[in-house]
């Protein structure tokens, strides 16, 4: 992987290309083009991104308050000779770790949420390490081991307050782990804990999760209208879970992890989607689709917000934005477009999610694990 890269420069020449297929910076129903939404302060941010034949991810990592972001960096790995590769997020909770839990060099008091989600990506790093060159099992039952043994390392401060909702370091995690195998196929596992999402991005179908969120409400859709509290999530005081599902794709495939600061703050799960999309749509490389992406998220969240992706088995970027150039259209007309204008918009708002969420819902549930009752 290139080095992070801070990116507070000029918006990225769009790429040329079909003018059918590519967003108009004129069309109200458009997003606003990151461009102008520079002239105020971004907040810090950081971009790796990674670009050969068959192979190319990015990820974007930003603060909502400079030097307080409780999201850990990304993780992207691919190791070309085991042809294994790994993303994950991590997203340190910082209600129930709002609690200091030590002191940076700097004098910086850090919280156990911001420790949490470090400690949980490092504990990470080092399992899939482990996995490729010593033969570590990659089940989540040892990833589990792992975050428990990092999380105990870690530097804690006992907190005067106490409550069923206070944890220890607290973090959430979606990762993706997968295995290429012979004949085009992946054998990929969506491993989480918390309310970070893994998903598939297809050319067909479209945005598809892989994950459940650990709340007590599970539709989508309701999820943007409330914030239940998390049931399972990563800490170094309680129990907890890591979650797996295990599916095979074939090539080329899209995989990507993300926190909620990306697709809690949109008005429908399909928006997300179209985010991609349309950032995908006017990128040239790598680095410009990352950057797009970076100002979009900036543009509408209330929170800090990291992501990673890698694209399995496309020539290019090109390559890449040439085989979702229908799928763009069809997110653009049919679930962004029509969303109501004007003023007294709360009623007419909500029965556009209504009915674009009982059309999207189908597609994007699709390798939605069931519920822990259904497996039984």
């Amino acid at each position: 992987m290139t080095a992070p890269r801070s990116m507070a420069g000029p918006p990225p020449r769009p790429a040329d290309g079909s003018a059918d297929a590519r967003p108009s910076p004129d069309d109200p129903a458009e997003p606003p083009r990151a461009a102008r939404r520079e002239s105020r302060p971004a907040p810090p941010q950081m971009m790796w991104h990674q670009g050969r034949p068959g192979l190319q991810s990015l990820v974007v990592w930003t603060e909502r308050v400079p030097g307080r972001g409780e999201d850990a960096e990304p993780f992207v790995a691919h190791h070309f000779g085991a042809q294994q590769g790994m993303l994950a997020v991590f997203d340190g909770s910082g209600g129930a770790g709002s609690s200091p839990a030590w002191q940076a060099p700097d004098g910086e008091t850090r919280t156990g949420a911001w420790v949490g989600s470090r400690v949980a990506r490092l504990a990470a790093d080092c399992w899939f390490h482990d996995v490729v060159e010593r033969g570590q099992a990659d089940t989540p039952e040892q990833l589990t081991q792992y975050l428990k043994y990092f999380l105990s390392k870690a530097p804690q401060r006992r907190s005067k307050i106490v409550g069923t909702m206070r944890r220890r370091l607290p973090t959430t995690l979606a990762a993706v782990q997968y295995q290429m195998r012979e004949q085009h196929s992946i054998e990929c596992q969506a491993l989480w804990a918390g309310d970070s999402r893994a998903y598939t991005l297809q050319p067909g179908a479209g945005l598809r999760v892989l994950t459940r969120d650990h709340t007590q409400e599970s539709d989508a859709l309701e999820l943007l209208r409330s914030d239940p509290p998390m049931t399972n999530s990563i800490c170094a005081d309680r129990e907890f879970v890591v979650d797996v599902q295990r599916r095979s794709f074939q090539l080329p495939c899209v995989f990507l992890a993300a926190t909620d600061g990306f697709f809690g703050y949109v008005h429908t799960p399909a928006v997300f989607e179209y985010v991609l999309l349309s950032t995908l749509m006017q990128a040239d490389n790598e680095l410009e689709w990352a950057d797009l992406i970076r100002r979009e998220v900036q543009g509408y969240t209330a929170d800090d917000a990291s992501m990673a992706l890698i694209a399995l088995g496309y020539q290019d970027v090109r390559h890449l934005r040439g085989a979702f150039a229908d799928r763009y259209v069809t997110v653009r007309d049919r679930y962004v477009h029509g969303r109501p204008q004007g003023t007294d918009l709360t009623e007419r708002i909500r029965g556009w999610q209504d009915d674009t969420w009982r059309s999207y819902r189908a597609d994007y549930e699709t390798f939605l694990p069931p519920l822990p009752e259904e497996q039984a």
